[in-house]
């Protein structure tokens, strides 16, 4: 049984907050592409997707970044 990541549901509090600037820094220093993909599905499940561009933007920009074979940070 894997545990969930508490990540997705810390951006989706600031974005309900009305802070995508603070989302965007936080998704730009993304863990994983995991909990990229999390966001995205809480983002569909919240009725919240496209609502701010620049969020789903910086969503897709760093799931290509950390999908990359090459491209990974160090714990």
């Amino acid at each position: 049984m894997s545990q969930s990541s508490a990540w997705p549901g810390k951006i989706m509090a600031l974005l309900r907050a009305g802070n995508p600037a603070a989302a965007i820094a936080q998704i730009k220093v993304a863990p994983s592409v995991r909990e990229l993909r999390a966001l995205e599905k809480a983002l569909v499940a919240a009725q919240l997707a496209g609502r701010w561009p620049d969020v789903d933007a910086a969503v897709a920009d760093s799931v290509s970044a950390l999908s990359g074979p090459r491209l990974h940070r160090s714990p």
